[in-house]
């Protein structure tokens, strides 16, 4: 029996070396992404330098419940199957903690639907449509970025004081262009009784001829347009605008226009005096946006784009969220984030209990061509908590959790 002697001290010592490096291994909380990234790089490569930044903010305090958070991302190829099926994969081999991302509207809209059937908590950053919250609004799913209702509330004001009779719009033929379009003729017309629509063109999204589209718009005679298309189509439909002349003498509104990853790519070809939301991040001298600028600038050697303030939002919100929960237990998160309060570099964001928006506003101001550079200019932040329906509304829109 002398072999057993060496034999179970050798059992004795693997098992000592490897409690040993578990010990050593940090635990890890980890969080579940799920996004359109090589679909929509413009917005989304910022968006995930924001997150890494605030990963990287939240570690170097020690982290969240005592662990060491990490980010695994997942691209969903702007496939709303194949973001359900990333997002599973996520929960079931990654065991991530918690689930979020989310670009496209209908992508959202799917995710929410998995959260709600898998009974798991999901925070959608970027979505727009306004079902994420409230049609299709459920217990497990909150949204942090303002929706498509607010915005377009937040232009229409400015949209009526123009006092132009004849709208034509134009927006991509997808859940988010859809609701931004009915949305804005709805809030117009309250605020404008006498306004007609003229025209409405909707190309697929990010397949628009713009020629056609401009050419329709220019034969209807409109006195101002609404515009929803971004991204590539936007800048199509602006060069051919600025071509065949559809801008001159004609005012246009414009959804998301300002923002930098919209803007910037027009360069020469900007348009001036479209109103438009935006972030005109050069200007703005808050303390929060300050510290988030410096941080961002000094890690990445680029200025922030408006996905670089979603992402880095999104994850301080779930922090505060399981800070405020000390689990990251769906149910507890649900609790949690109900009122909960945290910083933006936009300034504190609540979201609301009655349908899990936040209400983190969005600057309004005017496209400017400066130098052959498109910037924002007599721009101010509207608050998002400012720009939102009725709450019977909401209860009758919302479906009971």
């Amino acid at each position: 029996m002398r072999w057993f002697a060496p034999f179970r001290f050798g059992l004795f010592a693997f098992a000592l070396i490897g409690a040993t490096a578990s010990h050593a291994q940090p635990s890890v909380l980890k969080i579940g992404e799920v996004n359109s990234y090589k679909a929509q790089p413009a917005f989304l490569e910022p968006y995930k330098k924001g997150m890494e930044l605030a990963v990287e903010e939240i570690n170097a305090t020690g982290g969240l419940l005592g662990k060491r958070v990490q980010l695994i991302t997942r691209d969903d190829n702007a496939n709303p199957g194949d973001a359900v099926r990333a997002a599973e994969e996520l929960l079931t081999r990654e065991k991530v903690d918690v689930l979020s991302g989310a670009f496209l509207s209908h992508i959202g809209l799917a995710l929410g639907d998995f959260a709600k059937q898998r009974k798991v908590f999901f925070l959608a950053g970027e979505p727009l449509t306004d079902k994420m919250v409230w049609q299709n609004g459920n217990r497990y799913t909150f949204r942090l970025r303002a929706s498509t209702y607010m915005q377009v509330a937040m232009l229409v004001p400015e949209a009526a004081k123009l006092k132009k009779k004849r709208w034509a719009l134009v927006y991509p033929n997808y859940e988010y262009g859809q609701s931004a379009a009915a949305t804005f003729k709805q809030l117009l017309k309250a605020a404008q009784p006498d306004v007609e629509f003229v025209a409405e063109q909707a190309p697929a999204l990010g397949k628009v001829d713009a020629g056609p589209v401009v050419q329709a718009l220019a034969d209807a005679k409109p006195d101002a347009i609404f515009n929803v298309l971004f991204a590539a189509d936007l800048a199509k439909f602006v060069r051919e605008g600025n071509t065949r002349g559809l801008f001159e003498g004609r005012e246009v509104v414009s959804l998301l226009t300002g923002e930098p990853e919209y803007l910037e790519p027009l360069r020469d070809e900007t348009p001036n005096g479209w109103i438009v939301t935006g972030y005109p991040w050069h200007g703005i001298q808050t303390p929060e946006h300050k510290a988030f600028f410096l941080a961002y600038h000094r890690k990445f050697n680029d200025h922030p784009r408006l996905g670089s303030v979603v992402g880095y939002s999104m994850i301080q919100a779930l922090a505060a969220g399981i800070r405020k929960a000390q689990s990251t237990q769906s149910e507890a998160l649900v609790t949690a984030f109900r009122g909960l309060s945290f910083v933006t570099p936009f300034g504190p964001v609540v979201f609301r209990a009655q349908d899990h928006q936040s209400t983190m506003g969005a600057f309004l101001g005017r496209t400017r061509n400066e130098g052959g550079k498109g910037v924002m200019v007599d721009y101010r932040y509207m608050d998002g908590a400012k720009f939102q329906p009725s709450d019977a509304d909401i209860k009758k829109w919302r479906p009971a959790d």
